[in-house]
């Protein structure tokens, strides 16, 4: 007990003296004890061994980045800057994407698929049935050091050279750095890549692929070497199918690395690069006949009621021997024919009379044959967008000459030219666009795969006809189909008028190409069609069988063409 008086006895004493600055710190602290203000802190200062110790750190620190940079700089000095001097710095292409191409509903006919570790995209096609419309794309190539000698794609055929420049990006650069062995270390970006436009054309898709696989089934079930068709919008020119076969796969020859197929391609005696709509020449046979009976009508040299009769071939004097005949055939005895039943049953003898004239009938003569067909642009190029198109041949004495040693032309070359033969031939598009031309009383288009192209617009134009004559021959097609050579096109879906054509081929005749060219509706036309069978049988299915399978397809599947 005195212990503890003690003690605090001696702490009232030590604490009976108090420093005026303490007063007045602890003034300004109220009773909540502010931990922000100095008073009622405790602070300690740091110990000597602390600040030693952190400064050992730092030392060490500076010490071992001295030693580094030493060991980089004198040590492997000489090696870095060996390595250094043989890394590389070059400027490099970041490929542009090419335009995509569409059908004229969206889908896709042409496109880029990203291929790894490539510095380009791999171009790809829709296939079968699209090469000769689509073409194919050359890619970028370098020699073996590496340096690209071409630097884009490059379109080669089809719509890819038409519209080359159009679907061709910008290319992009980069800097890249790379060592000894090649290896990229690091790259820059200097210009993005622009893509190319994207292409719409007036192509269905669906069309397209249904009917280049009928024409291909068809070509092997009756031997032909192949076939050709185009439909078309006989009011705007729009190229809704447009059909080769055989076809080259544009793929392959894009790719350009399986050498075997492109042999065969190649080697292949059906032409298989040919586009038959637009580059293949063919005689057409009967399909001429609507527009030379217009042409006779227009010259008044026939009225259409009059008739001619047919009993399977005319006879005129041989202009070699007096004494001999020089016959020409029908194709079988008609009888008593006028205008319209004479295009509806294809009687020959109609059209070597009106021709080139027989017995007390006058005959148009060459030139006018030869104007009455100029007249719906055959022979003549229809200035399609696409590479390649070839114009038709009209044969006249000039022609005889050129191609026959001077020999003069004869009436026998006006029966056949009468008849579409003799030299005659026509591309299947400018047949496509003679119907149209036809069947809308005059309105000439130009046919193209580009959607909604403003220059062809401008391009169409109309011709002078008299509407009461083109009646007459438009009824002979409308005939041809209800009770003529197109009978099998007599469907309750849609009202179709057509003319079938068979053209000879050869000395000994016994292979032919089979035509079928019309439009529809009858009644208000909104499109044409051409159907061709290449160097067939004889005896086989024609065209028109081929139509006609398309057309019911047509009816379950785009009825939406025949209403």
């Amino acid at each position: 007990m005195i212990v503890r008086l003690f003690k605090k006895n001696r702490l009232q004493k030590r604490n009976q003296f108090v420093e005026p600055d303490e007063i007045f710190l602890d003034s300004k602290n109220l009773q909540n004890f502010d931990q922000q203000q100095f008073a009622g802190r405790i602070e300690t200062p740091l110990k000597k061994s602390t600040v030693f110790l952190i400064g050992g750190f730092f030392t060490l620190i500076l010490f071992v980045f001295f030693l580094r940079l030493g060991h980089l700089q004198i040590v492997k000095g000489e090696e870095y800057r060996d390595i250094s001097e043989r890394n590389t710095l070059k400027k490099d292409f970041i490929f542009a994407d090419r335009g995509i191409i569409f059908d004229r509903n969206g889908k896709e006919l042409a496109w880029n698929t990203k291929i790894p570790d490539l510095d380009f995209a791999q171009r790809t096609y829709e296939t079968p049935g699209f090469s000769h419309v689509l073409g194919y794309v050359s890619y970028p190539s370098k020699d073996k050091s590496g340096v690209y000698w071409q630097k884009e794609f490059i379109g080669k055929d089809g719509l890819e050279k038409q519209y080359n420049d159009f679907l061709t990006g910008e290319n992009g650069a980069k800097v890249v750095e790379e060592d000894v062995f090649g290896k990229v270390q690091s790259e820059n970006t200097l210009d993005h890549p622009k893509m190319g436009g994207d292409l719409f054309t007036t192509i269905d898709k669906e069309i397209q692929q249904e009917l280049f696989l009928m024409i291909e089934n068809f070509s092997k079930e009756f031997s032909y070497n192949g076939g050709g068709a185009v439909i078309m919008d006989i009011q705007n020119g729009e190229i809704v199918a447009s059909v080769s076969y055989p076809e080259y796969d544009s793929n392959i020859l894009s790719d350009g690395k399986d050498s075997a197929s492109i042999n065969k391609y190649l080697t292949d005696k059906r032409k298989v690069f040919l586009n038959r709509p637009v580059a293949g020449l063919y005689t057409p046979g009967s399909i001429v006949k609507p527009f030379f009976a217009l042409g006779a009508l227009d010259l008044g040299i026939i009225s259409p009621s009059k008739k001619i009769y047919s009993s399977g071939q005319i006879e005129i004097p041989n202009p070699y021997f007096p004494d001999q005949k020089t016959i020409f055939r029908d194709w079988k005895a008609h009888g008593w024919t006028n205008m319209t039943e004479a295009i509806a049953v294809s009687s020959d003898v109609y059209f070597y009379a009106i021709g080139g004239g027989y017995a007390d009938q006058q005959g148009m003569g060459i030139a006018n044959l030869e104007k009455y067909a100029r007249m719906f642009n055959i022979g003549t190029k229809t200035n399609v967008d696409l590479p390649g198109e070839v114009e038709g041949i009209i044969p006249n004495p000039e022609w005889k000459a050129r191609n026959f040693k001077g020999e003069p032309w004869r009436l026998g070359n006006t029966y056949h030219t009468s008849i579409g033969q003799y030299g005659f031939q026509v591309t299947p598009l400018e047949m496509t666009r003679a119907v149209s031309t036809l069947a809308t009383y005059g309105k000439v288009v130009t046919p193209h795969f580009l959607l909604n192209a403003q220059e062809t617009k401008e391009n169409t134009y109309f011709i002078e006809l008299n509407k009461k004559n083109v009646a007459v021959a438009l009824q002979g097609m409308r005939d041809t189909v209800t009770y003529g050579t197109a009978v099998t096109l007599n469907v309750p879906y849609a009202n179709i008028a057509a003319k079938t054509g068979t053209a000879e081929l050869g000395v000994r005749k016994d292979r032919i190409n089979s035509w079928i060219v019309g439009f529809f509706p009858y009644e208000n036309p909104k499109y044409a069609f051409t159907f061709l069978m290449e160097s067939g049988p004889s005896k086989t299915g024609g065209a028109s069988v081929l139509s006609r399978r398309f057309f019911d397809w047509m009816s379950q599947n785009k009825a939406e063409y025949l209403n």
